[in-house]
């Protein structure tokens, strides 16, 4: 196990770290200790000419005492108002913590729009390895205040995994309350044991992670093994360990057996793939029928319009679009070369009859394989 991590994880010089609201805030108000613990650990990293960028939860969490929220629900409007006064005492309690240390921060709000939109994405890119490039510590988080349902990303979790991919980072670390993923759940069970190695991210995976336990965070474990499956997809291995664990992060980059480590996937996406997989939203959905499905994910074939049993949703052309089984179950993304209201009329239909249908034929293929991705 040792050896497997040292492999994985010692040579690593570029690391994604996101740290939960849960560690930064347990009973809902942040906590000074802790971040000068973080920024101590970050600051030693960076010693050893190891770069990184840090994902921070905390902005709500800092906000909500201040405009006298209660720990309970509160709706979208309240959070994006709570976000708005957090942020900057999150963004002042790192500050402090770093310049103790003579160490800068630069505070990155980013929406899913700055994934989703490939010129906003390669800035962001860029403006993060500018960073990186003279030693300040990028200090992302989601722009939570003018975040809708439309261009939320939902969590950090996923954030993190987005930017993981977005810098070509050699490894993900996600610090929680929990020492990572148990076959389940420790809250419930005394029996609960750790698993220390994901090799491959599953179903089963996935049904032993369950939701948050606490009021004062978003997400919880499955999100997680989500944001490892992302990672996984794009060659990165993820770590999932207890971020109140002294000196955590050394000691994980040194290959302790700490957490769960979910290993990088064999067939990791090239750059363009993982941006339709992660980063694009999709606009529809297409439910293909037996063959269809068989052709997209065993034979990595195009999607033709005969396939398609039902189209749901309003997309125009090059919008990506979800491919999914009768039963509902996404099997994979692309961009499509048709509209919703096109492939209303000629789904079902063989290639040759889509000119006569419609008038004019912009492709054969629905979704082109080099627009499609399988997941």
């Amino acid at each position: 196990m040792n050896l497997d991590r040292k492999e994985v994880l010692h040579h690593a010089r570029r690391v994604v770290v996101k740290v939960g609201a849960s560690v930064l805030a347990p009973d809902g108000k942040p906590k000074a200790a802790v971040f000068s613990t973080l920024a101590r650990q970050i600051a030693g990293l960076s010693g050893r000419k190891i770069q990184v960028v840090l994902v921070s939860s905390g902005a709500v969490a800092s906000g909500r005492p201040v405009l006298g929220y209660s720990s309970n629900s509160i709706s979208l409007e309240d959070k994006q108002a709570a976000a708005a006064v957090g942020q900057s005492l999150l963004m002042e309690a790192y500050r402090k913590a770093f310049s103790r240390l003579r160490g800068t921060v630069a505070q990155v709000l980013l929406t899913h729009d700055d994934f989703a939109n490939r010129r906003r994405f390669l800035n962001a890119r860029s403006t993060l390895n500018i960073l990186l490039e003279r030693r300040i510590l990028p200090i992302v988080n989601e722009n939570d205040t003018v975040a809708t349902e439309e261009i939320s990303i939902g969590d950090n979790d996923n954030l993190s995994a987005l930017v993981a991919s977005m810098i070509e980072a050699d490894v993900l670390i996600l610090l929680t309350n929990t020492n990572g993923l148990h076959d389940q759940d420790p809250n419930r069970s005394k029996d609960a044991q750790r698993i220390p190695l994901i090799v491959d991210v599953d179903e089963t995976t996935a049904r032993k992670a369950g939701g948050t336990a606490s009021p004062y965070t978003v997400g919880g474990m499955l999100t997680k093994v989500e944001a490892a499956k992302k990672a996984a997809l794009s060659g990165i291995p993820t770590v999932v360990a207890d971020g109140r664990n002294a000196g955590v992060l050394p000691r994980l980059l040194k290959g302790e057996d700490l957490g769960t480590l979910f290993l990088p996937s064999p067939k990791a996406l090239k750059s363009r793939k993982q941006w339709i997989a992660f980063s694009v939203k999709p606009k529809g959905k297409l439910i293909l029928d037996e063959g269809a499905c068989r052709a997209v994910q065993e034979q990595r074939k195009s999607l033709l319009p005969s396939g398609i049993s039902h189209v749901e949703g309003d997309f125009d052309r090059g919008d990506a679009v979800s491919l999914a089984t009768i039963a509902g179950q996404e099997i994979a993304r692309g961009l499509t070369n048709y509209s919703s209201k096109e492939l209303s009329r000629i789904r079902g239909v063989k290639s040759s009859s889509i000119e006569s249908i419609l008038g004019y034929k912009i492709s054969d293929e629905v979704v082109h394989r080099d627009n499609l991705v399988t997941l």
